[in-house]
C-alpha cells in the first residue's frame, strides 16, 4: 500500500520534501517558526532582511513532517511545534542570535477583533487630535473617560483597556486604531530550534540582558571578594592585597613600637600628645618652671590643638582596624566597568 502511495504521490511534493531535507543537512540550525497573520508583503520583507544569514522555507505541514522524518530522530522532535501557519528557517547562526533577530524584525500592528493582548494595553490621559463628535461615545463605551475641552477631545484619566491575555473586542480594536495605538506585533515567532543534539524552546532562548548582566557582575564581585579573603593573587586582587598587607604591617609595627622611619614619627607624635595631656591634667605645684610656663602660655590654644591631634590619631587607629574589611571590598564598586 505504501508503495502504491509512493507511485501516485505528485512529483512536486517529493521535490519539496527533498529540498527541505537538503537544507536541514546543509545548515547547523533548523528552526520552526509561526507566521500566523503576517501579510505576504511583510513576510517578503523579513526574507530580504535575513537573506544573508538565514533561509526561510514555507511549506505544507504534512511535507514538513515527512522531511523531518527523513532527516533523523533529533530533528523529528521539532514536529511537535509544527502547527498552524508554519515555516522552517535554516541558518548557521546559534539559536540565541536567531531568536534575537526574529524579535528585532517584528513591527507594531493594529489590533483586530479576537486578538489576544500580548501585554496590558494602556491609554494615557491627555489631549487628542479629535474634534467633538461620535468618537466621544466610542471612547466612553470601551471604558476610556473622555470629555471635550477647548474644542478638542481630552482623555481625562490613564486607563488599562485590556490586560495581558485578554481578548480584544471589535469595538476596542476600532478605538485603538483611531488613537494610533498598535499593541500587536507582527513577525515570525520561533517555536523551537534544533542545534545538533539540542532542542531549544522560546523559554530557553529569551534572555533578560539586564538581569543577566546584574547576575554576572554580582558573581564577579563575589569571586573578587573571595580571592582577596583567601589572599589569592591575580591581576585584579594583587593591588588590594598589597594595600591590605601594608596597612596590617603598619598596624603591627605601631603596636610593637618598631623604630622604623615610617613608624617613628607616628610614635613620637603619640608620645608628645600623651605627655601634653598629662601636663594639662597635673597641678602647677608638681611641675617645673618650664612646664608651668609652657602650660600657661598655651593654655587657650595649645591644649585644644594637641587634643585635636590626639583625637585624629585615635580615629586613624580605628580606621586602620577596619581596613581589612574595606580592602576586601575594594574595586567591587567599579567592577561593572569590566563588562561594559
Amino acid at each position: 500500500m505504501a508503495a502504491a502511495e509512493g507511485v501516485h504521490r505528485p512529483i512536486w511534493k517529493e521535490e519539496e520534501v527533498n529540498r527541505i531535507v537538503a537544507e536541514i543537512k546543509a545548515h547547523e540550525v533548523t528552526a520552526v517558526v509561526s507566521f500566523q497573520g503576517i501579510p505576504a508583503r511583510q513576510l517578503q520583507n523579513i526574507r530580504a532582511e535575513l537573506k544573508d544569514v538565514a533561509t526561510i522555507q514555507v511549506a505544507r505541514n504534512t511535507l514538513i513532517h515527512r522531511a523531518l522524518q527523513k532527516s533523523g530522530e533529533m530533528v523529528l522532535e521539532l514536529f511537535d511545534r509544527v502547527d498552524g501557519q508554519t515555516a522552517l528557517i535554516f541558518t548557521n547562526l546559534n539559536p540565541f542570535k536567531l531568536f534575537k533577530l526574529l524579535e528585532d524584525s517584528r513591527t507594531p500592528a493594529p489590533a483586530r477583533a479576537g486578538d489576544i493582548a500580548p501585554k496590558d494595553i494602556v491609554v494615557e490621559k491627555g489631549p487628542t487630535s479629535f474634534r467633538p463628535g461620535p468618537i466621544v461615545s466610542d471612547l466612553q463605551n470601551v471604558g476610556i473617560p473622555a470629555a471635550i475641552e477647548k474644542g478638542k477631545i481630552v482623555i481625562r484619566e490613564t486607563k488599562i483597556v485590556a490586560t495581558s491575555g485578554e481578548s480584544i473586542t471589535a469595538r476596542l480594536a476600532d478605538v485603538l486604531e483611531h488613537l494610533e495605538i498598535y499593541p500587536m506585533e507582527v513577525g515570525l515567532y520561533l517555536q523551537a530550534a534544533c542545534d545538533g543534539h539540542l532542542i531549544y524552546t522560546p523559554e530557553d532562548l529569551h534572555i533578560d540582558k539586564k538581569a543577566y548582566f546584574e547576575r554576572l557582575v554580582h558573581a564577579a564581585s563575589n569571586a573578587l571578594n573571595l580571592s582577596i579573603n583567601a589572599e589569592y593573587p591575580t591581576s585584579l586582587t594583587v593591588a588590594p592585597l598589597l594595600q591590605k598587607g601594608s596597612y596590617e604591617a603598619m598596624s603591627l609595627a605601631l603596636k610593637a613600637e618598631v623604630f622604623e622611619p615610617e613608624v617613628i614619627l607616628i610614635l613620637l607624635s603619640r608620645a608628645q600628645c600623651a605627655a601634653l595631656e598629662l601636663v594639662y591634667k597635673l597641678p602647677n605645684d608638681v611641675l617645673d618652671d618650664e612646664l608651668v610656663a609652657l602650660k600657661g602660655t598655651a593654655a587657650s590654644a595649645q591644649p585644644a590643638g594637641h587634643m585635636q591631634a590626639r583625637q585624629k590619631e585615635l580615629q586613624k587607629e580605628r580606621e586602620e582596624k577596619k581596613n581589612e574589611k574595606e580592602e576586601s571590598e575594594s574595586g567591587i564598586a567599579g567592577l561593572g566597568a569590566l563588562f561594559e
